[in-house]
């Protein structure tokens, strides 16, 4: 008689287990080529040469627009797009030809994942981008991060109030792709935190994105969009995903490595090897501490006195003493050939050439086939 109940209960808990475990509707881990091309149409649609226009988009999913942010910070925007499948969509503008807005990107010295940045008298943005304390990320990001975070959270969570989406898709191209990393992290540690309505995935396609912050953030970000769930697409031909520049000091390593305390273990070796050794290990020491110095000076307090024009109630923020910077996300790499060099030839004129909308769509269509519009 007990097995017969067990069997009768059996669909139900096969129901529970199923809604406890399953993903969105709609939300799907992995990178998928076609969801990537529709998102690469919705960054495009800031600019005048978009690759679309309508308020309406999409070869895999339908998404309708719904809102475009005003100009903040140092000129960062960002649209909202919801999917048929109730998935919400924030889009991230990325660089405009604009003095303020290429600063932002000069701003490379590094801050803490975690903390807060004044941005005028009355206004405080309190951040956490990553559970290590040793993560580190770009100031000129995160100041963008904090203008633009308050009104996305604002639209993200009446959304949820109002159970109009089940999961959240982050994406941005070039700055837009940095942008789109700490975005990311941020909502991700704003769910943990309890303080949306609920917890929501979030899953992140950074494209033709600039590296974002250094080793321990990149684990941390790799870490919270484990299972595929955060993608770094890049075009082997593009350079912006090569910046910043990365110097990598004896502070930026973990603490049990060798090298962090190597002038202990140099001191037991006899004399000359020791004397020797020594030497060669505080030249080597000391060389890249001189150009995180000179990092700090000119990627960070110069730049913040170029910024402050802009934003004349920033506060400087205290800098983090690393700028060892790394790639972040699970790379999708679009591997040009020599067809590719055709129609898009290496030329010194044309810096950002590799870097556009057209020829990341290429790529992808050479490499993972069209996708024909969604007819039903």
């Amino acid at each position: 008689m007990k097995s017969f109940r067990s069997l009768a209960l059996l669909p139900l808990i096969l129901f529970l287990y199923g809604s406890l475990f399953a993903q969105p509707a709609g939300l799907k881990p992995g990178f998928h080529s076609g969801e990537y091309e529709d998102l690469l149409f919705l960054n495009s649609m800031f600019y005048k040469d978009s690759l679309v226009n309508g308020n309406t988009v999409g070869k895999e999913q339908v998404y309708r627009f719904v809102y475009r942010s005003p100009e903040v910070g140092l000129k960062n925007r960002w649209d909202l797009w919801l999917r048929d499948d109730r998935t919400a969509v924030i889009s991230i503008r990325g660089t405009v030809q604009h003095p303020a807005s290429w600063m932002e990107n000069f701003y490379a010295a590094m801050v803490p994942a975690q903390g807060e940045i004044k941005i005028n008298a009355t206004e405080t943005f309190r951040y956490k981008l990553a559970a290590d304390p040793k993560a580190t990320v770009h100031a000129g990001w995160t100041v963008g991060l904090a203008h633009l975070a308050p009104d996305m959270t604002e639209k993200i969570r009446g959304l949820m109030e109002e159970n109009k989406i089940s999961a959240l898709i982050i994406t941005g191209h070039s700055q837009g792709g940095a942008l789109a990393f700490l975005a990311t992290s941020y909502f991700h540690y704003l769910s943990e935190s309890g303080s949306l309505p609920g917890k929501i995935p979030v899953k992140a396609y950074c494209s033709a994105a600039p590296k974002p912050g250094n080793l321990y953030y990149a684990y941390d970000f790799d870490y919270i969009t484990r299972n595929g769930m955060g993608f770094n697409i890049i075009n082997g031909a593009d350079w912006v995903p090569e910046t910043p520049p990365s110097v990598q000091t004896f502070s930026d390593i973990n603490p049990t490595n060798p090298f962090k305390n190597a002038t202990t273990l140099l001191g037991k070796q006899k004399w000359p090897a020791n004397w020797y050794l020594n030497s060669v290990y505080k030249k080597l020491k000391r060389t890249p501490n001189k150009t995180l110095h000179r990092y700090e000076k000119y990627f960070g307090h110069k730049i913040y006195g170029q910024v402050r024009k802009t934003l004349p109630g920033l506060q400087e923020p205290i800098y983090a003493g690393s700028s060892n910077y790394m790639r972040a996300g699970s790379p999708i790499v679009l591997m040009p050939d020599e067809a590719y060099y055709q129609k898009f030839p290496d030329t010194t004129s044309k810096v950002f050439l590799h870097h556009g909308y057209e020829p990341y769509l290429y790529l992808l269509h050479k490499i993972y086939g069209q996708h024909p519009e969604k007819t039903d």
